[in-house]
């Protein structure tokens, strides 16, 4: 093997121990210990520990608190403590684990090396906030460093720099001359983990390929030879610290960690109710053959859950679960937006679908009051930034600006209805296009334009079999949901995962119109899916941070007026119960609503809505079994009908994507929430957004890709989020989960090292449960349950209320 190879090899698997970060204008949540999902939790833990300075389970103040709450089983705890061998009291357990002190950073030598190294890195990946764009960008970061660092004075020898090999690979070599090639990895990792913000974009930069990549690239080698001869400069040993690169994973055989066991107790304690809850639901369960009203297909996202749950109380009406991006991977390029990934971050964009106007008036007054909108942006920012007009602009302008920033201090809910009656003159873009489906095979591009008719039917298809859709109502809508809010680098964060922090409109728009066209229908019918001539699909979005419903029926004939005029009206009253229950107890549902505007305006608004904190459970099947369940909008719902499903694909597809992404998000804000600074971001009114890409705390440093404590926490050191690892339900008989993880070993690997935890009701043994017990076996948690094991293996020996 060359000495290239080997090192190639080696910044590769250096690079697996830091997760991917995404640009702040997309936000998706992950796991920030992916690279370590091979692992036990309790390793991947450790190796956090050593490598980012990080904690990995909440503090003792956290489980106290859990536990006097009630939201920790006493027996169970018992159980689990004494199992490991731990019969103490559980309040001297407690003191025993009191959280140690943060040790303190690396060198003041290698902080000054990484302050020139961060300045180059913001300014090299800005993605169009900088005026004055940094200079040689198109020829790479290594090179543009190279060519610019003998003009840098914080330099100790700015030409050293230049004289660096023109490739970073032999720039690394002679970097790594002193040390074997065997401890070229642990070299690499301990700095590509130093600031694993910076690093995780780059290589998302990378893996994606975009237009900012393709116009400026970037490397990882570059990074690594730039950073190391930056440390090296600076005086700093190139090699890690004695003992940095030790291994910290947990031998075999070796009991878990005392925070480990009261994690598995609160967790155990809110699956161990939610599993018989549901199977409380399943035994009573009648099927419905009455037609609903209407069916909404939401995004599986736990905050469709209370919205779903106030719809189904408002009328008759059936409401489904399935990934927001409706499952049409598809890079989406919106009339006058640029064109972005609308699908998870696990799959790749097969298609591009472009908006293609219609014409008419609406697209007139769009055009015109955009044009008047972007023209005064920018004057207002050439004025603003211009060295001839900036002092004369604010002088003249300042009492202006004055007025309107006392008005959205002050008056946001006022400011709300201003920027919506200001949205209601000018057109939405869905009023005068529609997505161009039709496949053009001589259109020019990185990917297909458009799709085939197999590709239309077979999407289709899959949406009706993986969510059990046999029953079709007169109005079937597909809503996908994006947020609202004023001043937040984070906005992304609260839009929909599923479409890569992208709205999901555009997806539910393309669903719609698929199952709209004739040839799909006539060749959905020769593959058994039945659609009543009288049922027209309709898109929608919800606003998550309103709850309010805007559903996209430009096309829908006059036949179903009244349909869409009693959902529209049902969908109102659904909004003031969901936003009613977001606030206070006993807050009037109008004064509730009105609440949720004012968030949404309000430019100091730190936390306009909660996300998707409190997410603790992934439950997979039919609607009847979480119908009657307050779910606390702790749930996210996948709709599954095991009864359509015979061979189990369609569970397969559920349980290999959307849990998965799921496990993700779950991931993201457990970790953020154990250790904000380490996992998350800090808190918002300390951030200082970068090049569009990410926030500092601060004026620089590492960027913080994590959700932010405003996000996660209460108060200070009181989660709002309960930091649970995600409890997976399925519907299902227990043989046919199994041949899922047989097939799947990803899912196993998940399961066995302690991700996530799995349990399945049963319907063909009475609902009973089946919790999964490592290595394809299964403990039923029902007398008289039978479960079932693999070839070669042997059997194992947050509240939910009603409504």
């Amino acid at each position: 093997m060359s000495t290239e190879t080997r090192l190639r090899a080696a910044i590769e698997g250096a690079a697996d121990s830091v997760g991917v970060a995404w640009p702040l204008h997309s936000f998706v949540t992950a796991n920030p210990l992916a690279g370590f999902e091979n692992r036990p939790f309790a390793a991947a833990v450790r190796a956090g520990e050593r490598l980012f300075g990080a904690r990995g389970y909440p503090a003792a103040d956290v489980f106290r608190r859990a536990w006097e709450d009630g939201r920790i089983d006493p027996d169970r705890l018992s159980a689990t403590l004494a199992e490991h061998g731990y019969d103490d009291d559980p309040e001297a357990l407690l003191d025993r684990m009191e959280r140690p002190e943060r040790a303190p950073t690396g060198d003041p030598a290698e902080a000054r090396a990484e302050a020139v190294l961060t300045k180059w890195l913001a300014a090299f990946l800005d993605q169009g906030q900088a005026d004055w764009p940094m200079p040689d960008r198109e020829r790479g970061f290594y090179a543009a460093v190279r060519s610019l660092a003998r003009h840098d004075r914080q330099l100790p020898d700015p030409s050293a720099l230049a004289a660096l090999p023109e490739e970073p690979v032999e720039a690394l070599e002679g970097l790594l001359a002193d040390h074997p090639p065997d401890r070229w990895e642990a070299v690499l990792e301990y700095h590509l983990a130093a600031l694993p913000g910076w690093t995780g974009l780059i290589k998302h930069r990378v893996a994606a390929g975009e237009q900012w990549q393709s116009a400026y690239p970037v490397t990882l080698a570059g990074y690594l030879a730039v950073r190391l001869a930056l440390v090296e400069q600076f005086g700093t040993p190139v090699a890690p610290p004695e003992n940095a690169d030790t291994p910290g994973s947990r031998e075999a055989g070796e009991d878990p960690p005392l925070p480990e066991l009261w994690l598995a107790a609160w967790e155990a304690t809110y699956r161990e109710e939610l599993v018989a809850a549901v199977a409380r639901e399943g035994r009573s369960l009648a099927e419905d053959t009455d037609r609903p009203a209407a069916q909404l297909v939401f995004c599986i996202d736990t905050r469709s859950e209370v919205l779903r749950r106030h719809l189904e109380r408002a009328g008759p009406y059936e409401t489904h679960g399935y990934a927001g991006f409706f499952g049409v991977p598809m890079r989406y390029e919106g009339y006058d937006t640029p064109a972005v990934d609308a699908c998870p971050p696990i799959l790749d964009a097969q298609h591009r679908v472009v908006d293609r106007p219609t014409g008419g008036d609406a697209q007139t007054d769009y055009d015109r009051w955009s044009g008047l909108r972007r023209a005064g942006r920018e004057l207002l920012h050439t004025l603003k930034t211009n060295p001839g007009t900036a002092f004369s602009f604010v002088e003249s302008a300042g009492s202006g600006y004055g007025l309107a920033l006392a008005a959205r201090t002050l008056l946001p809910g006022r400011v709300y209805d201003a920027l919506a009656a200001a949205d209601d003159r000018v057109p939405d873009t869905h009023e005068f296009c529609e997505p161009d489906l039709d496949y053009d095979p001589a259109a020019a591009g990185e990917l297909p334009t458009g799709l085939s008719l197999e590709q239309k039917v077979d999407y289709a298809a899959t949406a009706f079999e993986l969510m059990g859709l046999e029953q079709f109502a007169r109005v079937v809508a597909f809503v996908g949901h994006a947020s609202r809010s004023a001043n937040n680098p984070f906005e992304s964060s609260l839009d929909c995962g599923a479409c890569a922090g992208n709205p999901g409109g555009p997806s539910a728009r393309v669903l719609a119109a698929i199952c709209n066209d004739e040839a799909v229908r006539a060749a959905l019918r020769e593959r058994g899916h039945e659609i009543p001539p009288d049922t027209v699909f309709v898109a929608g979005e919800h606003t998550t941070t309103t709850d309010e419903v805007t559903l996209y029926d430009g096309a829908v004939p006059e036949s179903h007026a009244d349909d869409l005029r009693r959902l529209r009206a049902d969908l109102r009253e659904a909004r003031a119960g969901a936003a009613a229950e977001r606030a206070a107890p006993g807050t009037d549902p109008s004064a509730a609503v009105r609440e949720t505007e004012r968030r949404a305006a309000d430019w100091a608004q730190t936390r306009p809505e909660w996300g998707l904190a409190g997410n603790a459970a992934f439950v997979v099947g039919r609607r009847g079994l979480t119908e009657d369940l307050d779910l606390d909008g702790r749930a996210f719902l996948h709709s599954y009908d095991p009864s359509t499903d015979p061979d189990g694909d369609a569970l397969a597809a559920i349980m290999t994507g959307p849990m998965v992404v799921t496990q993700w998000i779950n991931s993201q804000y457990y970790f953020a929430t154990v250790d904000t600074a380490g996992y998350g971001s800090g808190s918002k009114v300390t951030h200082n957004p970068v090049g569009n890409v990410g926030v500092y705390q601060g004026n620089g440093g590492d960027l913080m890709t994590g959700l932010p404590l405003e996000s996660l926490l209460a108060a200070a050191d009181e989660p709002y989020h309960q930091p649970l690892r995600l409890s997976v339900v399925v519907d299902a008989p227990v043989e046919r989960v199994t041949g899922v993880l047989e097939a799947h070993d990803q899912l196993t690997t998940l399961l066995d090292n302690g991700w996530l935890s799995l349990t399945v009701v049963d319907p063909e043994q009475g609902y009973r449960a089946f919790h999964y017990d490592g290595a394809l076996t299964w403990t039923p948690l029902d007398s008289g349950a039978e479960a079932p094991t693999a070839a070669g293996t042997a059997p194992s020996s947050g509240p939910v209320a009603e409504d």
